[in-house]
């Protein structure tokens, strides 16, 4: 999403608004989005974007009869993209093990119990935007020590770990809340409803200003009108094309010569 922004937004942004406005016009009885920690103080167009998609969810819940909610939560252990296959994968292989940073550490869930949070926060009409508690952050490097070590080898000694350096957009760590949102109120021993500030009134204007920087793959132009909308993104220079792709929780990945 980095090296092609405009897609991001199609994906994420449209993408989300076409789906929520179908089930506002059917009359869906509940519409749950899946947002991420990267949408807090957003580094990289995919946080960015995401953002603005739970906007979009969350300006339809203050008016439409259909129940929606935005959940947001970091990494899920397992789920395509996930830094365990990946892991296995190299360790198979005799390594290295590739951790883009020895500092980057992330939030993890395991696939039943986010499911299960998912579900409960959607059947619970809690708010329209619930946080999942994640607990502590996990040093991606300690994990990768943890299954080489789980696999019989020695860290370091059979299997490698090298360090790749982060990727454009990639922060040495995540946050689940941003600082207007940190008066929550827990409703449950895992699910938080996070006190938002309300949709920007001309988001519906923004998100159009976005459909056409898209459609003209204008990435710049993609990047400045985010801003607009999530003051809080920082986005670094443009990228050219990566050596390598990171998967969603800090691990680097060969991408294929298309």
């Amino acid at each position: 999403m980095e090296i092609a922004p405009g897609e991001a937004i199609k994906n994420n942004v449209l993408g989300t608004r076409n789906v929520a406005l179908a089930a506002d016009r059917a009359g869906v009885d509940r519409f749950v989005f899946i947002s991420t920690d990267k949408a807090v103080r957003p580094s990289s167009v995919m946080g960015a974007s995401k953002r603005v998609a739970e906007m979009i969810v969350r300006q339809l819940a203050r008016r439409s009869q259909t129940r929606f909610c935005a959940v947001r939560f970091g990494n899920v252990l397992g789920s395509a993209g996930s830094v365990v296959p990946l892991f296995r994968a190299q360790i198979a292989a005799g390594g290295p093990v590739t951790v883009t940073d020895p500092e980057v550490k992330r939030y993890f869930m395991t696939i039943r119990e986010a499911v299960g949070l998912v579900l409960q926060a959607g059947y619970g009409d809690y708010g329209e935007m619930c946080v999942l508690d994640m607990g502590e952050q996990i040093k991606i490097v300690d994990l990768a020590r943890h299954m080489i070590t789980m696999a019989g080898h020695v860290p370091d000694v059979d299997i490698a770990i090298e360090f790749t350096g982060l990727r454009p957009g990639e922060k040495l760590y995540e946050e689940l809340l941003t600082e207007e949102e940190e008066r929550t109120q827990q409703v449950d021993r895992k699910i938080f409803v996070a006190r938002c500030p309300a949709p920007a009134e001309d988001l519906d204007r923004r998100v159009l200003e976005l459909a056409d920087a898209a459609a003209a793959e204008d990435g710049e132009r993609v990047r400045a009108v985010l801003r607009t909308l999530v003051h809080s993104y920082e986005c670094p220079a443009p990228s050219k094309r990566p050596e390598a792709a990171v998967a969603a929780d800090g691990v680097a990945a060969e991408v294929p010569v298309m």
